[in-house]
Protein backbone atom coordinates (compact mmCIF):
# COMPACT_ATOMS: atom_id res chain seq x y z
CA UNK A 1 0.00 0.00 0.00
CA UNK A 2 1.49 3.71 -0.98
CA UNK A 3 2.48 5.46 2.46
CA UNK A 4 0.57 8.81 1.87
CA UNK A 5 0.06 12.02 4.19
CA UNK A 6 -2.18 14.74 4.92
CA UNK A 7 -5.60 14.81 3.64
CA UNK A 8 -5.06 11.75 1.44
CA UNK A 9 -3.84 9.89 4.50
CA UNK A 10 -6.89 11.05 6.50
CA UNK A 11 -8.85 9.73 3.43
CA UNK A 12 -7.33 6.40 3.53
CA UNK A 13 -7.69 5.99 7.47
CA UNK A 14 -11.10 6.90 7.32
CA UNK A 15 -12.06 4.26 4.72
CA UNK A 16 -10.38 1.59 6.35
CA UNK A 17 -11.77 2.42 9.76
CA UNK A 18 -15.07 2.26 7.83
CA UNK A 19 -14.40 -0.45 6.65
CA UNK A 20 -14.06 -1.63 10.07
CA UNK A 21 -16.94 -1.01 11.10
CA UNK A 22 -19.14 -2.59 8.71
CA UNK A 23 -17.13 -5.91 9.24
CA UNK A 24 -17.59 -5.41 13.23
CA UNK A 25 -21.38 -5.14 12.59
CA UNK A 26 -21.39 -8.25 10.10
CA UNK A 27 -20.05 -9.73 12.80
CA UNK A 28 -22.46 -8.45 15.90
CA UNK A 29 -25.68 -9.61 13.78
CA UNK A 30 -28.17 -9.77 16.08
CA UNK A 31 -26.90 -6.27 17.94
CA UNK A 32 -27.79 -4.63 14.81
CA UNK A 33 -30.74 -6.34 13.91
CA UNK A 34 -32.09 -5.38 17.88
CA UNK A 35 -31.26 -1.84 17.12
CA UNK A 36 -32.93 -1.80 13.53
CA UNK A 37 -35.82 -3.43 13.72
CA UNK A 38 -36.49 -3.08 18.12
CA UNK A 39 -39.24 -0.54 17.20
CA UNK A 40 -41.66 -3.30 15.91
CA UNK A 41 -41.71 -4.75 19.25
CA UNK A 42 -42.09 -1.26 20.93
CA UNK A 43 -44.63 0.15 18.35
CA UNK A 44 -46.80 -3.53 18.81
CA UNK A 45 -46.53 -2.76 22.39
CA UNK A 46 -48.14 0.92 21.97
CA UNK A 47 -51.03 -0.71 19.52
CA UNK A 48 -52.13 -3.05 22.35
CA UNK A 49 -52.00 -0.19 24.37
CA UNK A 50 -54.41 1.53 22.13
CA UNK A 51 -56.95 -0.89 21.76
CA UNK A 52 -56.80 -1.52 25.59
CA UNK A 53 -57.62 2.07 26.31
CA UNK A 54 -59.92 2.45 23.20
CA UNK A 55 -61.74 -0.62 24.60
CA UNK A 56 -62.29 1.09 28.52
CA UNK A 57 -63.81 4.02 27.08
CA UNK A 58 -65.83 2.63 24.32
CA UNK A 59 -69.03 3.30 26.47
CA UNK A 60 -68.06 7.29 27.13
CA UNK A 61 -67.90 9.79 23.49
CA UNK A 62 -65.81 12.53 25.38
CA UNK A 63 -63.15 11.53 23.19
CA UNK A 64 -64.28 11.87 19.95
CA UNK A 65 -65.68 14.25 17.62
CA UNK A 66 -69.71 13.39 17.54
CA UNK A 67 -71.79 14.61 14.88
CA UNK A 68 -74.43 12.58 14.41
CA UNK A 69 -75.01 11.02 17.61
CA UNK A 70 -76.61 7.66 17.73
CA UNK A 71 -80.45 7.30 19.35
CA UNK A 72 -81.19 5.28 22.62
CA UNK A 73 -84.04 3.59 21.56
CA UNK A 74 -85.60 1.58 24.99
CA UNK A 75 -82.95 2.01 27.34
CA UNK A 76 -83.44 -0.94 30.22
CA UNK A 77 -83.18 0.21 33.99
CA UNK A 78 -79.44 -1.54 34.73
CA UNK A 79 -79.20 -3.74 38.12
CA UNK A 80 -78.20 -1.95 40.82
CA UNK A 81 -74.75 -3.76 40.58
CA UNK A 82 -73.40 -1.67 37.40
CA UNK A 83 -73.45 1.25 39.56
CA UNK A 84 -69.99 2.71 40.10
CA UNK A 85 -69.48 2.14 44.14
CA UNK A 86 -72.30 0.51 45.37
CA UNK A 87 -73.14 -0.81 48.87
CA UNK A 88 -74.68 -4.25 48.63
CA UNK A 89 -77.63 -5.21 49.04
CA UNK A 90 -78.76 -2.60 46.69
CA UNK A 91 -81.97 -2.02 45.07
CA UNK A 92 -82.28 -1.38 41.27
CA UNK A 93 -85.08 1.60 42.31
CA UNK A 94 -87.03 2.66 44.85
CA UNK A 95 -90.52 4.29 44.36
CA UNK A 96 -93.15 6.48 46.41
CA UNK A 97 -97.10 6.25 46.09
CA UNK A 98 -98.17 2.83 47.41
CA UNK A 99 -101.09 3.99 48.97
CA UNK A 100 -102.63 3.35 45.28
CA UNK A 101 -103.33 0.11 43.89
CA UNK A 102 -103.07 1.47 40.41
CA UNK A 103 -99.53 3.32 40.76
CA UNK A 104 -98.66 -0.29 42.31
CA UNK A 105 -99.96 -1.74 38.89
CA UNK A 106 -98.06 0.77 37.14
CA UNK A 107 -94.59 0.05 39.14
CA UNK A 108 -95.51 -3.94 38.65
CA UNK A 109 -95.77 -3.52 34.50
CA UNK A 110 -92.33 -1.62 35.07
CA UNK A 111 -90.63 -4.63 36.80
CA UNK A 112 -92.27 -6.98 34.04
CA UNK A 113 -92.22 -5.35 31.00
CA UNK A 114 -88.43 -3.61 31.52
CA UNK A 115 -86.23 -4.45 28.36
CA UNK A 116 -83.71 -7.74 28.45
CA UNK A 117 -84.69 -8.37 31.89
CA UNK A 118 -87.27 -8.63 34.55
CA UNK A 119 -86.52 -6.91 37.78
CA UNK A 120 -87.26 -9.02 40.53
CA UNK A 121 -89.48 -7.62 43.09
CA UNK A 122 -86.76 -8.42 46.03
CA UNK A 123 -84.77 -5.08 44.27
CA UNK A 124 -87.19 -2.79 44.48
CA UNK A 125 -88.72 -0.87 47.64
CA UNK A 126 -91.48 0.84 48.04
CA UNK A 127 -92.79 3.76 50.53
CA UNK A 128 -95.54 6.16 50.84
CA UNK A 129 -94.27 9.87 50.32
CA UNK A 130 -91.08 11.56 49.01
CA UNK A 131 -90.09 12.05 52.76
CA UNK A 132 -89.84 8.29 53.69
CA UNK A 133 -87.85 7.91 50.46
CA UNK A 134 -85.28 10.88 51.72
CA UNK A 135 -85.25 9.47 54.92
CA UNK A 136 -84.38 5.76 53.79
CA UNK A 137 -81.68 6.97 51.42
CA UNK A 138 -80.23 8.97 53.92
CA UNK A 139 -79.52 6.08 56.45
CA UNK A 140 -78.69 3.82 53.71
CA UNK A 141 -76.03 5.86 51.40
CA UNK A 142 -74.72 4.28 48.36
CA UNK A 143 -77.74 1.46 48.18
CA UNK A 144 -79.66 2.57 45.40
CA UNK A 145 -79.30 4.80 42.15
CA UNK A 146 -82.41 6.24 42.06
CA UNK A 147 -86.57 6.63 42.98
CA UNK A 148 -89.32 7.26 41.80
CA UNK A 149 -92.37 9.13 43.00
CA UNK A 150 -95.77 8.98 41.97
CA UNK A 151 -98.61 10.70 42.70
CA UNK A 152 -102.62 9.68 41.59
CA UNK A 153 -104.24 12.90 40.65
CA UNK A 154 -107.11 11.82 39.62
CA UNK A 155 -108.67 9.17 37.18
CA UNK A 156 -106.88 10.36 34.30
CA UNK A 157 -103.61 12.23 35.60
CA UNK A 158 -101.22 10.55 37.33
CA UNK A 159 -98.16 12.86 37.47
CA UNK A 160 -94.40 11.47 38.57
CA UNK A 161 -90.89 12.78 39.39
CA UNK A 162 -87.26 11.03 39.45
CA UNK A 163 -84.86 11.56 42.23
CA UNK A 164 -81.30 10.32 41.02
CA UNK A 165 -77.75 11.00 42.87
CA UNK A 166 -76.32 13.34 39.64
CA UNK A 167 -72.58 13.36 41.63
CA UNK A 168 -69.65 13.18 38.98
CA UNK A 169 -68.48 9.63 39.84
CA UNK A 170 -65.06 8.08 37.46
CA UNK A 171 -63.83 4.76 37.75
CA UNK A 172 -60.16 4.76 36.60
CA UNK A 173 -60.92 7.24 34.58
CA UNK A 174 -64.08 6.93 33.24
CA UNK A 175 -66.77 8.94 34.90
CA UNK A 176 -70.19 7.31 35.19
CA UNK A 177 -73.18 9.31 33.46
CA UNK A 178 -76.00 9.79 35.45
CA UNK A 179 -78.66 10.99 33.03
CA UNK A 180 -78.47 8.07 30.69
CA UNK A 181 -77.85 5.25 32.41
CA UNK A 182 -80.29 5.73 35.25
CA UNK A 183 -82.39 8.84 34.92
CA UNK A 184 -83.76 9.00 30.91
CA UNK A 185 -84.41 4.45 31.55
CA UNK A 186 -86.21 5.68 34.65
CA UNK A 187 -88.19 8.29 32.99
CA UNK A 188 -88.99 6.24 29.71
CA UNK A 189 -90.30 3.39 31.80
CA UNK A 190 -92.31 5.88 34.14
CA UNK A 191 -94.25 7.54 30.96
CA UNK A 192 -94.57 3.87 29.25
CA UNK A 193 -96.50 2.23 31.91
CA UNK A 194 -98.18 5.55 32.79
CA UNK A 195 -99.56 5.25 29.35
CA UNK A 196 -100.75 2.23 28.96
CA UNK A 197 -102.93 2.19 32.12
CA UNK A 198 -104.17 5.01 31.10
CA UNK A 199 -105.42 3.93 27.83
CA UNK A 200 -106.21 0.78 29.06
CA UNK A 201 -103.93 -0.83 26.58
CA UNK A 202 -101.25 -3.19 28.41
CA UNK A 203 -99.49 -3.93 24.59
CA UNK A 204 -99.79 -0.25 23.86
CA UNK A 205 -96.10 0.68 21.56
CA UNK A 206 -94.45 3.43 23.19
CA UNK A 207 -91.13 4.19 21.46
CA UNK A 208 -88.94 6.70 22.03
CA UNK A 209 -85.53 6.97 21.51
CA UNK A 210 -83.01 9.70 23.31
CA UNK A 211 -79.80 12.12 21.55
CA UNK A 212 -76.92 12.85 23.12
CA UNK A 213 -75.81 17.09 22.11
CA UNK A 214 -73.46 16.75 18.73
CA UNK A 215 -69.68 17.86 19.58
CA UNK A 216 -66.34 18.03 19.41
CA UNK A 217 -64.03 15.53 21.93
CA UNK A 218 -63.88 17.44 25.04
CA UNK A 219 -60.79 15.31 25.53
CA UNK A 220 -58.14 14.04 23.66
CA UNK A 221 -55.63 11.34 23.90
CA UNK A 222 -53.25 9.41 21.76
CA UNK A 223 -51.47 6.24 22.74
CA UNK A 224 -48.33 7.16 20.83
CA UNK A 225 -48.87 10.71 22.41
CA UNK A 226 -48.39 9.27 25.97
CA UNK A 227 -47.09 6.25 25.86
CA UNK A 228 -44.27 7.10 22.76
CA UNK A 229 -41.90 8.65 24.42
CA UNK A 230 -40.84 6.42 26.81
CA UNK A 231 -41.00 3.35 24.26
CA UNK A 232 -38.79 5.52 21.63
CA UNK A 233 -36.50 6.39 24.14
CA UNK A 234 -36.18 2.41 24.78
CA UNK A 235 -35.76 2.11 21.05
CA UNK A 236 -32.76 4.65 20.92
CA UNK A 237 -31.46 2.94 23.85
CA UNK A 238 -30.00 0.49 22.45
CA UNK A 239 -28.18 1.88 19.76
CA UNK A 240 -27.14 3.88 22.40
CA UNK A 241 -25.46 1.20 24.67
CA UNK A 242 -24.10 -0.03 21.81
CA UNK A 243 -22.17 2.46 20.92
CA UNK A 244 -20.38 3.22 24.17
CA UNK A 245 -19.69 -0.34 24.61
CA UNK A 246 -17.79 -0.44 20.97
CA UNK A 247 -15.97 2.74 21.74
CA UNK A 248 -15.03 1.74 25.41
CA UNK A 249 -14.40 -1.84 24.29
CA UNK A 250 -11.81 -0.31 21.84
CA UNK A 251 -10.45 1.95 24.36
CA UNK A 252 -10.27 -0.97 26.89
CA UNK A 253 -8.47 -3.18 24.89
CA UNK A 254 -5.70 -0.31 24.01
CA UNK A 255 -7.03 -0.92 20.16
CA UNK A 256 -7.41 3.06 20.02
CA UNK A 257 -4.40 3.50 21.72
CA UNK A 258 -2.50 1.67 19.68
CA UNK A 259 -4.07 3.26 16.29
CA UNK A 260 -2.62 6.58 17.65
CA UNK A 261 1.03 5.33 17.82
CA UNK A 262 0.49 4.14 14.41
CA UNK A 263 -0.62 7.38 13.20
CA UNK A 264 -4.20 7.71 13.43
CA UNK A 265 -6.27 10.95 12.79
CA UNK A 266 -8.43 11.87 15.60
CA UNK A 267 -10.53 13.24 12.36
CA UNK A 268 -10.39 9.83 10.73
CA UNK A 269 -11.72 8.14 13.80
CA UNK A 270 -14.73 10.06 15.05
CA UNK A 271 -16.08 10.85 11.54
CA UNK A 272 -15.65 7.03 10.44
CA UNK A 273 -17.84 5.90 13.38
CA UNK A 274 -20.07 8.68 12.88
CA UNK A 275 -20.85 7.94 9.22
CA UNK A 276 -21.65 4.32 9.95
CA UNK A 277 -23.39 4.95 12.91
CA UNK A 278 -25.45 7.71 11.39
CA UNK A 279 -26.52 5.37 8.28
CA UNK A 280 -27.54 2.31 10.92
CA UNK A 281 -29.99 5.38 12.93
CA UNK A 282 -31.11 6.16 9.82
CA UNK A 283 -32.66 2.83 8.66
CA UNK A 284 -33.85 2.40 12.24
CA UNK A 285 -35.65 5.85 12.19
CA UNK A 286 -37.22 4.52 8.66
CA UNK A 287 -38.46 1.41 10.03
CA UNK A 288 -39.51 2.97 12.69
CA UNK A 289 -42.23 5.36 10.96
CA UNK A 290 -42.82 2.07 8.66
CA UNK A 291 -44.08 -0.03 11.53
CA UNK A 292 -46.00 2.68 12.56
CA UNK A 293 -47.86 3.26 9.32
CA UNK A 294 -48.17 -0.66 9.20
CA UNK A 295 -50.57 -0.72 12.41
CA UNK A 296 -52.86 2.50 11.46
CA UNK A 297 -52.32 5.17 13.95
CA UNK A 298 -53.53 7.70 13.11
CA UNK A 299 -50.54 9.42 14.19
CA UNK A 300 -48.17 8.04 11.50
CA UNK A 301 -51.29 8.59 9.09
CA UNK A 302 -52.23 11.75 9.15
CA UNK A 303 -48.94 13.38 10.27
CA UNK A 304 -46.31 14.18 7.73
CA UNK A 305 -43.90 11.17 7.03
CA UNK A 306 -41.04 13.92 6.60
CA UNK A 307 -41.95 15.46 9.88
CA UNK A 308 -41.79 11.92 11.89
CA UNK A 309 -39.12 10.33 9.87
CA UNK A 310 -36.88 14.07 10.57
CA UNK A 311 -37.74 13.81 14.16
CA UNK A 312 -37.04 10.20 14.42
CA UNK A 313 -33.81 10.55 12.55
CA UNK A 314 -32.22 13.81 14.22
CA UNK A 315 -33.16 12.29 17.98
CA UNK A 316 -31.08 9.04 17.66
CA UNK A 317 -28.58 11.04 15.94
CA UNK A 318 -28.43 13.53 19.10
CA UNK A 319 -28.37 10.21 20.95
CA UNK A 320 -25.70 8.82 19.03
CA UNK A 321 -23.66 12.06 19.60
CA UNK A 322 -24.57 11.93 23.64
CA UNK A 323 -23.28 8.49 22.96
CA UNK A 324 -19.96 9.40 21.96
CA UNK A 325 -19.55 12.13 24.95
CA UNK A 326 -20.70 9.70 27.59
CA UNK A 327 -17.83 7.35 26.61
CA UNK A 328 -15.11 9.23 27.70
CA UNK A 329 -16.43 8.82 30.64
CA UNK A 330 -17.08 5.25 31.13
CA UNK A 331 -13.12 3.04 31.58
CA UNK A 332 -14.97 -0.06 31.09
CA UNK A 333 -16.86 -1.50 28.51
CA UNK A 334 -18.66 -3.74 31.14
CA UNK A 335 -20.29 -0.88 32.22
CA UNK A 336 -22.11 0.49 29.46
CA UNK A 337 -25.23 -1.47 30.20
CA UNK A 338 -25.34 0.48 33.93
CA UNK A 339 -24.91 3.56 32.10
CA UNK A 340 -27.26 3.09 29.45
CA UNK A 341 -29.75 1.85 32.18
CA UNK A 342 -28.75 5.01 34.18
CA UNK A 343 -29.64 7.71 31.30
CA UNK A 344 -33.44 5.51 30.36
CA UNK A 345 -34.50 6.03 34.22
CA UNK A 346 -33.72 9.75 34.38
CA UNK A 347 -34.99 10.40 30.58
CA UNK A 348 -38.34 8.26 32.12
CA UNK A 349 -38.48 10.77 34.85
CA UNK A 350 -37.98 14.05 32.75
CA UNK A 351 -40.17 13.01 30.07
CA UNK A 352 -42.75 12.18 32.53
CA UNK A 353 -42.56 15.85 33.65
CA UNK A 354 -42.61 17.33 30.39
CA UNK A 355 -45.58 15.70 29.68
CA UNK A 356 -47.59 17.61 32.38
CA UNK A 357 -45.98 20.47 30.98
CA UNK A 358 -42.77 21.37 32.59
CA UNK A 359 -41.71 24.19 31.26
CA UNK A 360 -43.39 24.50 27.81
CA UNK A 361 -45.61 26.66 29.13
CA UNK A 362 -45.95 30.52 29.19
CA UNK A 363 -45.67 30.19 32.84
CA UNK A 364 -41.88 28.93 32.94
CA UNK A 365 -39.09 31.06 32.44
CA UNK A 366 -36.93 30.62 28.87
CA UNK A 367 -33.74 29.82 30.75
CA UNK A 368 -35.87 26.88 32.25
CA UNK A 369 -36.89 25.71 28.58
CA UNK A 370 -33.27 26.35 27.20
CA UNK A 371 -31.70 23.65 30.33
CA UNK A 372 -34.51 21.22 30.24
CA UNK A 373 -33.77 21.41 26.42
CA UNK A 374 -30.17 20.34 26.38
CA UNK A 375 -31.60 16.67 27.51
CA UNK A 376 -32.50 14.55 24.12
CA UNK A 377 -35.19 13.04 25.54
CA UNK A 378 -37.24 16.40 26.87
CA UNK A 379 -37.49 17.51 23.12
CA UNK A 380 -38.57 14.18 21.95
CA UNK A 381 -41.66 13.54 24.78
CA UNK A 382 -42.69 17.33 23.83
CA UNK A 383 -42.43 16.87 20.08
CA UNK A 384 -44.44 13.50 20.54
CA UNK A 385 -47.07 15.25 22.61
CA UNK A 386 -47.64 17.80 19.96
CA UNK A 387 -47.80 15.24 17.24
CA UNK A 388 -50.16 13.48 19.75
CA UNK A 389 -52.55 16.09 20.17
CA UNK A 390 -52.57 16.74 16.38
CA UNK A 391 -54.07 13.08 15.62
CA UNK A 392 -56.02 12.42 18.73
CA UNK A 393 -59.01 11.91 17.00
CA UNK A 394 -59.90 10.55 13.09
CA UNK A 395 -60.97 13.75 12.04
CA UNK A 396 -57.76 15.84 13.07
CA UNK A 397 -55.26 16.31 9.93
CA UNK A 398 -52.09 16.23 11.90
CA UNK A 399 -49.36 18.60 10.80
CA UNK A 400 -48.28 18.95 7.78
CA UNK A 401 -44.13 20.03 6.51
CA UNK A 402 -45.76 23.47 5.75
CA UNK A 403 -46.98 24.07 8.97
CA UNK A 404 -44.34 22.58 11.09
CA UNK A 405 -43.21 26.19 12.27
CA UNK A 406 -46.59 26.86 13.51
CA UNK A 407 -48.71 25.94 16.49
CA UNK A 408 -51.64 23.29 16.47
CA UNK A 409 -55.37 24.09 17.06
CA UNK A 410 -54.86 21.85 20.34
CA UNK A 411 -52.43 24.56 21.61
CA UNK A 412 -52.97 27.92 19.43
CA UNK A 413 -50.40 29.93 22.20
CA UNK A 414 -47.78 27.22 22.40
CA UNK A 415 -43.77 28.47 23.06
CA UNK A 416 -42.21 26.11 21.42
CA UNK A 417 -42.95 24.28 18.02
CA UNK A 418 -41.61 21.12 15.54
CA UNK A 419 -39.06 23.43 13.93
CA UNK A 420 -37.93 24.70 16.73
CA UNK A 421 -37.46 21.14 18.06
CA UNK A 422 -35.58 20.65 15.06
CA UNK A 423 -33.36 23.60 15.53
CA UNK A 424 -32.11 22.21 19.26
CA UNK A 425 -31.77 18.92 18.07
CA UNK A 426 -29.13 19.79 15.41
CA UNK A 427 -27.81 22.50 18.08
CA UNK A 428 -28.05 19.75 21.07
CA UNK A 429 -25.88 17.21 18.93
CA UNK A 430 -23.52 19.41 17.18
CA UNK A 431 -22.80 20.53 21.00
CA UNK A 432 -22.16 16.84 22.21
CA UNK A 433 -20.03 16.23 19.53
CA UNK A 434 -17.63 19.32 20.05
CA UNK A 435 -17.55 17.68 23.83
CA UNK A 436 -17.16 14.27 22.85
CA UNK A 437 -13.91 14.93 21.38
CA UNK A 438 -13.25 17.65 23.77
CA UNK A 439 -13.44 14.89 26.98
CA UNK A 440 -11.88 12.70 24.65
CA UNK A 441 -8.44 14.51 24.69
CA UNK A 442 -8.43 15.80 27.78
CA UNK A 443 -9.41 12.62 30.03
CA UNK A 444 -5.94 10.51 30.50
CA UNK A 445 -6.53 7.63 28.71
CA UNK A 446 -5.16 4.16 29.95
CA UNK A 447 -1.65 5.18 30.34
CA UNK A 448 -2.44 8.35 32.07
CA UNK A 449 -1.93 10.47 28.88
CA UNK A 450 -3.73 13.23 28.57
CA UNK A 451 -3.83 16.68 26.09
CA UNK A 452 -3.84 20.06 27.86
CA UNK A 453 -7.58 21.59 29.42
CA UNK A 454 -6.74 24.23 26.82
CA UNK A 455 -5.26 22.30 23.89
CA UNK A 456 -7.55 23.90 21.39
CA UNK A 457 -6.14 27.22 21.58
CA UNK A 458 -3.11 26.49 20.65
CA UNK A 459 -2.42 27.88 16.83
CA UNK A 460 0.51 25.03 16.58
CA UNK A 461 -2.68 21.82 17.17
CA UNK A 462 -4.52 23.58 14.03
CA UNK A 463 -1.43 23.42 12.25
CA UNK A 464 -0.21 20.03 12.80
CA UNK A 465 3.27 21.34 14.35
CA UNK A 466 3.73 19.44 17.63
CA UNK A 467 0.13 20.07 18.22
CA UNK A 468 -0.19 16.26 19.43
CA UNK A 469 1.47 17.51 22.84
CA UNK A 470 -0.04 15.72 25.73
CA UNK A 471 0.89 15.63 29.43
CA UNK A 472 0.10 13.63 32.24
CA UNK A 473 -2.31 13.26 35.56
CA UNK A 474 -5.25 13.57 36.07
CA UNK A 475 -7.78 16.74 35.52
CA UNK A 476 -7.84 17.48 39.44
CA UNK A 477 -3.68 17.17 39.86
CA UNK A 478 -1.73 20.42 40.02
CA UNK A 479 2.41 19.34 39.06
CA UNK A 480 5.58 20.37 41.13
CA UNK A 481 8.44 21.62 39.58
CA UNK A 482 10.84 18.78 38.22
CA UNK A 483 14.38 18.80 40.22
CA UNK A 484 17.60 18.19 37.65
CA UNK A 485 18.25 15.09 37.16
CA UNK A 486 21.62 14.34 38.78
CA UNK A 487 24.39 14.03 36.32
CA UNK A 488 25.84 10.98 37.36
CA UNK A 489 28.61 8.62 35.25
CA UNK A 490 27.25 5.13 34.61
CA UNK A 491 29.26 3.02 37.03
CA UNK A 492 29.61 -0.17 34.10
CA UNK A 493 32.40 0.41 31.42
CA UNK A 494 30.24 -1.28 28.38
CA UNK A 495 27.39 1.42 29.38
CA UNK A 496 30.11 4.64 29.39
CA UNK A 497 31.65 3.61 26.97
CA UNK A 498 28.32 2.83 24.68
CA UNK A 499 27.52 6.74 26.25
CA UNK A 500 30.47 8.02 24.88
CA UNK A 501 30.60 6.69 21.89
CA UNK A 502 26.99 7.70 20.71
CA UNK A 503 27.11 11.32 22.33
CA UNK A 504 30.23 11.66 19.54
CA UNK A 505 28.35 10.39 16.93
CA UNK A 506 25.62 12.86 17.76
CA UNK A 507 28.14 15.93 18.79
CA UNK A 508 29.43 15.77 15.28
CA UNK A 509 26.44 14.30 13.18
CA UNK A 510 27.58 11.17 12.19
CA UNK A 511 25.66 7.89 12.28
CA UNK A 512 26.25 4.63 11.18
CA UNK A 513 24.33 3.23 8.56
CA UNK A 514 24.17 0.09 10.75
CA UNK A 515 22.45 1.90 13.40
CA UNK A 516 18.84 1.65 13.03
CA UNK A 517 17.53 3.80 15.82
CA UNK A 518 20.10 5.98 18.06
CA UNK A 519 18.88 7.19 21.28
CA UNK A 520 20.30 10.21 22.79
CA UNK A 521 19.97 11.12 26.78
CA UNK A 522 16.19 9.85 26.89
CA UNK A 523 15.01 10.93 30.12
CA UNK A 524 11.90 10.33 32.08
CA UNK A 525 10.89 12.06 35.25
CA UNK A 526 7.21 11.91 36.50
CA UNK A 527 7.08 14.96 38.51
CA UNK A 528 5.53 15.12 41.98
CA UNK A 529 2.12 15.96 41.99
CA UNK A 530 -0.88 17.09 44.29
CA UNK A 531 -4.08 15.06 44.16
CA UNK A 532 -7.01 17.30 45.62
CA UNK A 533 -9.80 15.23 46.83
CA UNK A 534 -12.64 15.38 49.29
CA UNK A 535 -11.36 17.55 52.71
CA UNK A 536 -7.67 16.18 51.94
CA UNK A 537 -4.52 17.00 49.71
CA UNK A 538 -2.21 14.17 48.38
CA UNK A 539 1.30 14.54 47.72
CA UNK A 540 3.86 12.52 45.77
CA UNK A 541 7.27 13.36 45.09
CA UNK A 542 9.03 13.30 41.67
CA UNK A 543 10.36 9.90 40.67
CA UNK A 544 13.12 9.83 37.91
CA UNK A 545 11.85 6.43 35.80
CA UNK A 546 14.66 6.93 32.96
CA UNK A 547 18.11 9.01 33.77
CA UNK A 548 19.35 9.79 30.02
CA UNK A 549 20.13 6.93 28.35
CA UNK A 550 22.36 7.21 25.67
CA UNK A 551 22.36 3.98 22.71
CA UNK A 552 22.49 3.07 19.57
CA UNK A 553 19.99 0.08 18.48
CA UNK A 554 21.47 -1.84 15.67
CA UNK A 555 19.83 -2.87 12.69
CA UNK A 556 18.51 -6.52 11.53
CA UNK A 557 19.02 -7.10 15.57
CA UNK A 558 16.58 -8.01 17.91
CA UNK A 559 16.62 -5.32 20.74
CA UNK A 560 15.59 -6.63 24.25
CA UNK A 561 15.88 -4.25 27.50
CA UNK A 562 16.64 -6.48 30.87
CA UNK A 563 16.51 -5.42 34.22
CA UNK A 564 14.72 -5.66 37.47
CA UNK A 565 11.20 -4.39 38.30
CA UNK A 566 11.35 -0.84 38.16
CA UNK A 567 14.25 -0.74 36.35
CA UNK A 568 12.54 1.52 33.83
CA UNK A 569 11.90 -1.09 30.53
CA UNK A 570 8.17 -0.49 29.83
CA UNK A 571 8.82 3.19 30.31
CA UNK A 572 11.66 2.91 27.57
CA UNK A 573 9.62 1.09 25.08
CA UNK A 574 6.50 3.53 26.02
CA UNK A 575 8.80 6.80 24.65
CA UNK A 576 10.25 5.35 22.16
CA UNK A 577 6.73 4.77 20.34
CA UNK A 578 4.84 7.94 21.54
CA UNK A 579 2.76 6.58 24.20
CA UNK A 580 4.28 8.33 27.00
CA UNK A 581 5.54 11.49 26.39
CA UNK A 582 9.30 12.30 27.30
CA UNK A 583 10.42 14.84 29.70
CA UNK A 584 13.03 16.63 28.50
CA UNK A 585 14.63 18.00 24.83
CA UNK A 586 13.07 18.85 21.56
CA UNK A 587 12.46 16.33 20.25
CA UNK A 588 15.21 14.89 18.82
CA UNK A 589 16.63 13.04 21.65
CA UNK A 590 15.01 10.76 19.83
CA UNK A 591 15.67 9.63 16.21
CA UNK A 592 13.68 7.20 14.21
CA UNK A 593 15.52 6.79 10.96
CA UNK A 594 12.43 5.85 8.84
CA UNK A 595 14.55 4.27 6.09
CA UNK A 596 16.02 1.83 7.79
CA UNK A 597 12.99 0.39 9.88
Amino acid sequence: MELKSGLPLAAQQYEALLRKNVILTWRHKKSAALQLFSSLFFIFLIFCIDKAVKSRFSSTTAYSNVRDPKPIVEPPIPPCEDKFFINTPCYDFLWSGNGSTRVASIVSAIMRNNPGRKIPGEKVKSFSTPREVDAWLESNPMRCPGALHFVERNSTVISYGIQTNSTPVAKRGTYEDPTFKFQIPLQVAAEREISRSLLGDPNFSWVVSFKEFAHPATETFSAVGSAGPTFFLAIAMFGFVFQISSLVTEKELKLRQAMSIMGLYDSAYWFSWFTWEAFLTLLAALFTVLFGMMFQFNFFKHNSFAILFLLFFLFQLNMLSFAFMISAFVSKSSSATTVGFSIFIIGFLTQLVTTFGFPYDNDFSKIYRAIWSLFPPNLLAKALDLLGNATATNEDEGISWQRRGKCTTHEPDCVITIEDIYQWLISTFLLWFLLAIYFDNIIPNSYGVRKSIFYFLSPSYWTGKDGNRVVEGSLCSCYGSIPPLDDATPNDEDVLAEETAVKQQAAVGNIDPDVAVQIRGLTKTYPGTTKIGCCKCQRSSPYHAVKGIWVNLAKDQLFCLLGPNGAGKTTVINCLTGITPITEGDGGNIIFLVFHL
